[in-house]
């Protein structure tokens, strides 16, 4: 598996397929909602398979001079294979060398032992975003 940052089109298509296919198909959230306002200002992160086929993916955006990670998701096929430790690790990796200090997410509930385990802290109370309860965590790196 290799996670890269999107750089041309097609690449970008990558992501949003995978986006389309876990948040959209999966879990039912609006496609207004799950594409939004923020995509052009995002980096965007791909992770793919051995035969180069888009399994998961991420993105990155500055919001009040705090990384944010968001949209971390991998097609159900390939979960509890590592696939989402390596797109947070591409994502970490990616703040650091941009001097980053401190990065937040809106993890979904079911999520939390994931993000836990990967050093972020719940920092609130639970909240529903595309009406899927959700708790913001935050990580120093």
């Amino acid at each position: 598996m290799n996670v890269i940052i999107a750089k041309t089109e097609q690449e970008r298509k990558d992501a949003y397929f995978v986006r389309t296919k876990v948040f959209i198909d999966e879990q039912h959230v609006p496609a207004r909602e799950e594409i939004d306002q923020y995509e052009q200002d995002a980096t965007h992160f791909v992770l793919y398979d051995d035969m180069h086929y888009p399994i998961g993916a991420g993105r990155f955006r500055m919001l009040d001079g705090i990384g944010k990670v968001e949209r971390i998701c991998v097609i159900s096929s390939s979960r509890q294979k590592g696939a989402g430790v390596l797109i947070m690790k591409a994502i970490e990796e990616f703040a650091i060398s941009t001097d980053i200090k401190k990065l937040k997410l809106n993890a979904q509930t079911h999520a939390i032992p994931f993000y836990e385990s990967l050093g972020y802290l719940t920092v609130s109370d639970e909240f529903l975003d595309a009406g899927i309860p959700h708790k913001m965590m935050i990580k120093e790196i």
